[in-house]
């Protein structure tokens, strides 16, 4: 698993984020102010990338947490059996099966090249290249 730690309180919406061992967008944050006796505390609402679960947590904002490194890389489509793409990797060569996600169904033809992202340890496409 690739992440790295940052504090709570210097997130953002539109960040990403670890919650439960699942990657997750910030959909809204809120920082509230730090009272007589306590620390600033972080509302994080945020929904998963894969499967839009949503989750809602309230840290201290000088809370660690983890923040997943995204790596993103090319493939070509070989071959595609219903929800899923035989995929061949443009740097590696390597060749594996991806997910083919419902928004892209109906784009993904043998020969075309896709972009997909590693995040923790997950291939998932992301995008058609179009040429």
């Amino acid at each position: 698993m690739s992440t790295k730690q940052v504090d709570a309180g210097s997130l953002k919406k539109g960040n990403t984020i670890v919650f439960d061992g699942k990657a997750c967008t910030i959909r809204d944050i809120q920082i509230g102010k730090s009272g007589k006796h306590g620390h600033a505390k972080a509302r994080i609402e945020a929904v998963t990338l894969f499967g839009n679960q949503k989750i809602i947590k309230v840290l201290p904002g000088g809370d660690k947490v983890e923040v997943p490194l995204i790596e993103k890389k090319s493939a070509q489509v070989l071959s595609g059996n219903g929800d899923k793409a035989n995929v061949m990797d443009l740097e590696s060569y390597e060749t594996f099966d991806l997910k083919i996600t419902d928004e892209l169904k109906d784009q993904v033809k043998e020969g075309m090249q896709i972009v997909y992202w590693i995040v923790l340890d997950e291939k998932v496409m992301m995008q058609v290249k179009v040429s």
